[in-house]
């Protein structure tokens, strides 16, 4: 058995072998969108475990803190649908994140070719530096050009209840709450033109 200590505080022991297909979806979820979960639902019937991995990025200023994001997260992945599936966070890179709770996949979504030629990159690297490979699966096509970037520009710039259909509700509610807090400061948010 392994022991992961999630964020919560609660220790959650997993059956090992040396067959056990242990996946990685890292990311920073600022916020978490239906098109990481979209990703999220199809890419765990590959593994034995998933983890949604919360990273802290410390090129990006966050909209929501870490305990924020995996809050959220953790209220989602407690639904049945997401039985495999356990939410942690890190600092640092992910590849050593990856080489200590046990993870053989990376596992990564796709919206489109810009997508592509970044993680194709990224995947090469990991492969190379750490002998970790990467499995891509492509965004469902109602969430193909969503990210949480375009997300927090709308909420900036508009009705945070126009992104029903784009956020689960749990999401909608806490950015509805942080845009009341912030106001039109949720568009400083500062980008670095990487991929969410």
């Amino acid at each position: 058995m392994e022991r992961l200590a999630d964020q919560g505080g609660a220790d959650i022991l997993w059956p090992m072998s040396p067959r056990t297909r242990i996946g990685l979806f890292p990311g920073t979820f600022d916020p978490l969108t239906n098109g990481h979960l979209d990703v999220l639902r199809r890419g765990q019937v590959l593994f034995d475990k998933l983890i949604l991995a919360i990273a802290r990025n410390p090129a990006k200023q966050q909209l929501f803190s870490m305990d924020e994001r995996v809050e959220m997260a953790h209220e989602i992945v407690k639904s049945e649908e997401y039985s495999g599936v356990v939410v942690d966070s890190f600092e640092g890179l992910t590849v050593d994140y990856a080489k200590h709770v046990g993870a053989n996949v990376i596992l990564r979504g796709l919206r489109n070719v810009t997508d592509m030629n970044f993680e194709f990159q990224l995947a090469l690297t990991n492969r190379a530096v750490a002998d970790i490979e990467t499995v891509f699966i492509m965004t469902g096509d109602a969430y193909a050009f969503a990210s949480s970037s375009l997300i927090r520009q709308i909420a900036a710039g508009g009705d945070v209840e126009r992104l029903h259909r784009l956020l689960p509700p749990n999401v909608l509610e806490r950015l509805k709450k942080k845009k009341q807090q912030l106001g039109a400061s949720i568009s400083r948010i500062r980008e670095d033109g990487l991929k969410d």
